[in-house]
């Protein structure tokens, strides 16, 4: 429920304009005086419909028990604390203070009622109870009693009257009264004379206009011969318990005839002036009359004492009675002034009139904003809505001049909220982003509605601090390392970065692994990352010929609390260093001794004697293999190609050329620096090489006058042996071509025939594939053999054999990288290669 109160922190009694009058008691009754700003509530839940009212004595000790507000207001003492309960007031003077241990209301410092209302019938000190967690405000009154603690004081101590002995009993002499600050019954009540004269008595009576006069009533005729002057007090008693009173002396000085006083043509003069007037501005002239002439009439104008400062702020003059401004009046200091004037006669005689002069308010003050709570830094995962700070405006002005409206300069992320009369909060009206902005600054401007209209900015700065709400973010999407095999332990191949939005402890980030599964918990014990810099090192030394490369999955987190992650893959691709030498599959190197080829002598130039086939584990250049002739029992016999491995005749075979030849043949790598092996083979130069044979190598020639039917059986069993192998040559290369057009790899055929027949998977080195017809002999066991013609001539050419500098990327297979080809399974074993037929003998 919304309750409007009135904006004035003192309610004063009847007799101000408007039901209401407000009574200053100097400058420091200045700051109580409150502005009309926002006097119906806006947007406020649970505040109290009706004001919680409490009376208190005026001039109590600091500390006295006025009411146990937490009773009042349905709350206990716990609740106080927890919602942080406090008194606000619309003053600048606080005289009450509440006890959240107990919920006790007791006056701050002593009240002097007068000093807070002056002379009005009622006084009431408002203020509000805050409460916070919600918010809640109750408005709580106290009335301040009166108390008879100040005695009537006349202006003056010694009051002078010069009466002429003429005057007739009955004649009235005004006085200046006496003045009690106290009201009701403790105020001034009655007047009395001591000691009792038969000449005067005194008169208290009311006037036209609310007030009192107190006169002199001349009861017997005066003789100045007889009696010159005639002194007594006047003493002014109140109504209090026990009654206090005030004495002025009187002194009669008896005159000859003046019997004709002046008077005024009003007995009260209102005038008005505005409080920016410039000095010696005119106010109102006051006007009296004296039936006498001469001295007697004559008129001389003076301000009467009186109790307060009014008088010096004016001045009148004797002669004319024009009223003049002396100095800057204040509206917000006293809204009207009272003056006594006196009309004096030279004969002596005098009258009093009153002078009421009101200040008009201008609009000379600007809006006054005082923060009551402000939070800085503000987190920047708070909601829209939440409060930044809580602020009031006042304004000193009255009307018009003294209504507030408050603005908040173009910002889309915080507004102002009205909540409780003249209080406001500032909210946030959007939300908030440190990485985007850390620090906002709110200009809040007050501008009253006078003309022209006066304006106060207060300026607000908001921090804005961090949440934990970035990830890290790695500043590739990827890595990829290299390293060299055979690496030192603990080796250095890179690093990683990730860089974190937040600050402080939020943008800390550390490095680890992330956790794998067991299938990929292999290479994650081959690397460490460094927590702090993110630098990757590989643990152990790596063998490019085992693993070709290694992934793992660095996890970059941050010290917020919850922790922020992301994750990025590392590929540790491994390096080939010439670190295998070729090896030699064919021919055999470990037969003694080595075997033979058989060359007929009418063989031509160009004669395909043999091929050396070698491998080499290492990849790339390292793994380029040529072919030299190293040495040779007829140098000029033979020639070796230097890509294939090819062992050819360079001219025909002479007459003189020996029968057995020796060739050692280099094969060498093209790695930095070149690894080398030899392989040593012999040659047999027949004639007749079709109807003759020679016995396999190592053993004694037989007789060449053999039987022929020997030969002719031996021969049908080649041909039938040739057949065979010839036909299963076929079938087994097609079902080998066929599952290598479906798995994208090439395979060879039989390579080494005493070990029988053997698949070896191609390392790339074998630039081309050959098939050779093959005849054998009984008991041949050397597997010395002769290179025929091709029979497969339907098959597509191949490249698949020793390798070479120039074998490039085409010698793998289709759709394998080079690092991914299969290596050789073991030593000795020839190279795939398509079927043919050998002929051994």
């Amino acid at each position: 429920m919304a309750a409007a109160f009135p904006c004035g922190h003192f309610r004063g009694g009847p007799g101000r304009r408007g039901g209401r009058r407000r009574v200053s008691a100097g400058p420091d009754m200045a700051s109580a005086r409150q502005v009309l700003c926002l006097c119906v509530l806006l947007s406020v839940p649970h505040v109290r419909s009706e004001p919680i009212r409490y009376s208190v004595a005026e001039e109590r000790e600091s500390g006295s028990l006025v009411a146990h507000v937490a009773k009042d207001v349905g709350l206990d003492v716990a609740q106080l604390r927890a919602r942080d309960a406090r008194l606000l007031s619309d003053g600048s003077r606080q005289y009450f203070r509440l006890d959240r241990s107990t919920g006790r209301l007791a006056v701050r410092e002593r009240i002097d009622r007068e000093e807070i209302c002056g002379q009005s019938v009622t006084c009431t000190v408002a203020f509000e109870l805050l409460l916070g967690n919600p918010l809640q405000f109750f408005r709580i009154e106290v009335a301040v009693e009166d108390i008879n603690d100040h005695s009537p004081v006349f202006p003056e101590e010694q009051v002078t009257f010069k009466i002429p002995e003429t005057s007739e009993p009955g004649s009235r002499f005004p006085l200046e009264g006496a003045r009690d600050l106290d009201v009701g019954s403790n105020s001034l009540q009655a007047y009395s004379i001591a000691p009792e004269n038969e000449y005067f008595s005194v008169s208290f009576r009311s006037q036209s206009r609310g007030g009192k006069s107190v006169e002199l009533v001349l009861e017997k005729p005066l003789d100045r011969e007889e009696q010159p002057e005639v002194a007594f007090n006047l003493i002014a008693t109140d109504g209090g318990s026990p009654p206090r009173s005030g004495t002025a002396q009187i002194r009669i000085v008896v005159l000859d005839a003046n019997d004709n006083a002046p008077v005024f043509t009003q007995e009260v003069y209102d005038g008005q002036v505005l409080e920016n007037a410039a000095e010696d501005s005119v106010v109102l002239r006051v006007v009296a009359t004296d039936a006498d002439v001469g001295a007697n009439g004559e008129i001389r104008y003076s301000f009467g004492q009186a109790v307060g400062h009014s008088h010096s702020a004016f001045k009148i003059d004797p002669v004319s009675g024009e009223i003049r401004v002396t100095q800057r009046l204040d509206f917000e200091a006293a809204e009207k002034h009272e003056l006594s004037v006196r009309a004096s006669d030279g004969g002596g005689l005098s009258a009093l009139c009153k002078v009421v002069v009101e200040v008009v308010d201008v609009n000379d003050n600007a809006p006054e904003l005082v923060v009551s709570s402000f939070s800085s830094p503000l987190a920047e995962s708070a909601l829209p809505g939440t409060v930044v700070g809580l602020f009031v405006v006042k304004d000193r002005d009255a009307g018009d001049n003294g209504k507030v409206v408050c603005s908040l300069e173009d910002q889309p992320s915080f507004s102002l909220r009205p909540a409780y009369k003249n209080y406001y909060e500032l909210v946030t009206a959007s939300a908030l982003d440190r990485e985007e902005r850390a620090q906002y600054v709110l200009a809040v401007t007050a501008a009253d509605a006078g003309s022209p209209p006066l304006t106060t900015t207060q300026t607000f700065t908001v921090d804005i601090s961090d949440v934990n709400d970035n990830a890290p973010v790695f500043n590739q999407t990827s890595y990829t390392m290299y390293v060299r095999e055979n690496n030192e332990p603990a080796a250095l191949v890179g690093a990683v970065r990730a860089a974190d939005e937040d600050v402080g402890p939020n943008s800390k980030v550390s490095y680890s692994l992330a956790p794998a599964r067991p299938a990929e918990r292999a290479p994650r014990s081959y690397v460490s990352v460094n927590s702090e810099n993110g630098k990757v090192f590989v643990l152990r030394p790596l063998d490019y010929e085992q693993v070709r490369q290694l992934e793992v999955v660095v996890s970059a987190a941050d010290s917020g609390s919850p922790s922020l992650s992301a994750n990025v893959t590392v590929r540790i691709v491994v390096v080939d260093e010439n670190d295998n030498a070729p090896v030699v599959l064919h021919p055999a190197q470990d037969s003694s001794p080595p075997s033979s080829e058989l060359v007929p002598t009418s063989a031509e130039a160009g004669y395909l004697v043999t091929k050396v086939v070698a491998v080499d584990a290492d990849s790339g250049q390292n793994s380029w293999l040529s072919y030299h002739l190293l040495k040779a029992t007829e140098p000029g016999l033979f020639a070796v190609g230097a890509q294939t491995g090819e062992v050819r005749l360079r001219r025909p075979v002479s007459e003189r050329d020996a029968v057995k030849q020796k060739l050692v043949v280099l094969v060498r790598d093209n790695g930095r620096p070149p690894l080398s092996a030899t392989a040593v083979l012999g040659a047999l130069l027949l004639d007749g090489f079709s109807d003759a044979h020679m016995p396999r190598s190592g053993l004694a020639p037989q007789d060449e006058g053999g039987s022929l039917t020997l030969y002719l059986i031996v021969s049908l069993a080649l041909v039938s042996l040739l057949f065979l192998a010839s036909a299963a040559a076929f079938v087994a290369c097609k079902v080998c071509k066929r599952k290598a057009l479906k798995e994208g790899t090439v395979l060879y055929g039989p390579g080494d025939f005493q070990s029988g027949v053997a698949h070896a998977a191609g390392t790339g080195t074998l630039p081309h594939a050959y098939c050779y017809e093959v005849s054998l002999t009984t008991g041949s066991g050397s597997s010395e053999f002769k290179f025929l013609k091709p029979v497969l001539a339907s098959l597509p050419p191949q490249r698949c054999g020793t390798g070479g500098g120039a074998a490039g990327e085409e010698d793998f297979p289709s759709g394998l990288p080079r690092a991914e080809q299969p290596r050789p399974q073991s030593h000795g074993t020839l190279p795939a290669a398509p079927f043919g037929k050998l002929a051994f003998d």
